[in-house]
């Protein structure tokens, strides 16, 4: 999870996440499965656990898996802190628009000195009703 996170949080490897997240569930299976025994669905560990009646440590694949996604992402809030969360959507390289109003390719793009004129004008409606991002409304009453 936590390299999920930078991964897709990173300025040039978004769209490469579910490559990379590919990459580690196939290293998991390959490396991990055999050692341990490990199951990365819990529908599939509960049905053999129901249909063989061994219930010996059952609980681990249904606390640990939350608990560890949970301690990704408090690490990697710590260590990035809440500005280096840039966007919930796995992939912005296209013509379709950000649900999430998130600003992923303003704070992607290469940094420019913004002007006056390179801003673009907004209405008072837009603004107050939430449509451009807050930061472009600042000055408008």
């Amino acid at each position: 999870m936590t390299i999920i996170l930078f991964v897709s949080n990173s300025k040039t490897l978004p769209a490469f996440t579910g490559v990379i997240a590919g990459i580690l569930v196939a290293t998991y299976i390959t490396l991990e499965s055999p050692l341990s025994g490990m199951s990365m669905n819990p529908a599939r560990t509960l049905g053999s656990a129901a249909l063989s009646h061994t219930w010996k440590a059952w609980w681990i694949y249904f606390t640990a898996p939350p608990i560890g996604m949970l301690a990704a992402g408090e690490l990697y809030l710590r260590l990035r802190g809440a500005r280096g969360i840039l966007c919930a959507k796995l992939h912005h390289q296209n013509d379709k628009r950000c649900i999430f109003h998130c600003g992923f390719r303003e704070r992607s793009a290469p940094v420019q000195e913004a002007s006056a004129a390179s801003r673009p004008e907004l209405s008072r409606v837009e603004c107050s009703t939430g449509v451009q991002h807050s930061e472009n409304c600042q000055g408008i009453s």
